[in-house]
């Protein structure tokens, strides 16, 4: 008696045809953040990268990062939209190995999903192979996994793994601050990947779909809350280059907030007071806030308000930094200066997230738009 073609495997809602076609549909755009040290090609069950490049190195230091891109998809899911949740994703990983002055080798992804749908499963990756393209960093491999019964038909979530490497003597931190270093504010594109159950928590209490039209904005809401999170490694990198010891810690300004994420790369005995006059955050947040009835102030430790990155150089290196940003179409400018010993009478931030770091707190009014 010949055997049932019947696939009990799809019946119980895994379809492996449809997982082989989204990888056909993104092989082109993996292959594109390949350069000669990554053997292998696409469908390996390892990723290669050929680590010879590291012999060049004195005492070569590999940083790792892995993230995802939190409840940001659940928006790409509400309007269809899913090609740029992979640029945040290579935002929240790659951009945290470059803060030690790492240059970014590889990463890796990974897609949980209640059912493949091979153009949305493409979709994605291609924007993470994008993003892979403009850090420099080869996409060496990755999953789709098809989870049903755990995650509905349309559901989804991302998540990523990167590797960098940095020279040891060259590596940046906290112990390399000084007194007197300028804090310098290095501007977000807006939401970045951050913050998103606040979001949309007050999206749904004020009854607005995301297909709706947001008058503000002149787009959808779902579009503009689906801003992709800017990518920082290319001129981050840039600006070590050109300033060399100049620069001395960095902080990728995510989930936290701005306090947070400053106080993690200064050392134990510094404080630092970010001037809230010296810029105003994009209309976004200032909507947001309106909507949800919050004062921005209270959104601090939530949100970016428009500082995606924070770097921490010598006080005369201020301009250099803001040229070599303004080369890449970024606005920077100067919030604050390291101090040392007692800070001012107050309540700070110190440290966060493990890290026993320095104290830092938000003073002042934010300017009015166009003021800074």
């Amino acid at each position: 008696m010949a055997a049932p073609s019947h696939d009990p495997y799809a019946a119980a809602g895994v379809d492996t045809a449809a997982g082989d076609l989204a990888v056909e549909l993104m092989k082109s755009a993996v292959r594109r953040t390949h350069g000669p040290e990554v053997l292998g090609g696409v469908g390996g069950f390892a990723g290669l990268f050929d680590a010879s490049a590291l012999l060049g190195y004195r005492r070569p230091l590999l940083a790792s990062s892995t993230d995802g891109v939190g409840t940001k998809v659940a928006i790409a899911q509400a309007i269809d939209k899913h090609d740029t949740i992979g640029q945040d994703l290579v935002g929240m990983v790659v951009d945290d190995i470059v803060v030690v002055g790492a240059k970014p080798l590889f990463m890796t992804d990974y897609i949980a999903c209640g059912k493949v749908y091979p153009e949305r499963i493409a979709a994605i990756v291609k924007g993470i192979a994008d993003g892979c393209a403009a850090t420099g960093t080869a996409l060496v491999g990755g999953e789709t996994a098809e989870h049903p019964g755990l995650l509905g038909p349309g559901d989804y979530d991302v998540a990523g793994a990167a590797t960098g490497v940095v020279e040891a003597d060259r590596m940046l931190g906290a112990e390399r601050v000084r007194p007197g270093d300028a804090v310098i504010a290095i501007s977000s594109s807006g939401l970045h990947s951050n913050g998103y159950s606040l979001v949309r928590h007050i999206v749904a209490g004020a009854g607005i779909q995301y297909g709706d039209f947001a008058a503000d904005f002149g787009a959808t809401w779902g579009e503009v809350l689906l801003e992709p999170t800017r990518l920082y490694t290319t001129p981050i990198l840039a600006l070590i280059d050109a300033l060399g010891d100049g620069v001395h810690s960095l902080s990728h300004v995510t989930g936290g907030g701005i306090a947070a994420n400053l106080a993690r790369v200064l050392p134990r005995d510094a404080w630092v007071e970010v001037d809230r006059s010296t810029w105003s955050p994009p209309p976004v947040f200032q909507v947001l806030a309106d909507l949800g009835g919050l004062d921005l102030m209270a959104t601090e430790g939530t949100w970016n308000l428009g500082i995606g990155f924070l770097a921490v150089v010598a006080s005369d290196r201020t301009d250099a930094v803001a040229s070599v940003m303004r080369e890449h179409g970024i606005d920077a400018w100067q919030v604050g200066v390291v101090g040392s010993g007692t800070a001012p009478a107050g309540d700070f931030e110190q440290g966060a997230k493990g890290v026993d770091g320095g104290a830092v707190r938000l003073v002042g009014t934010y300017a009015t738009r166009g003021a800074k």
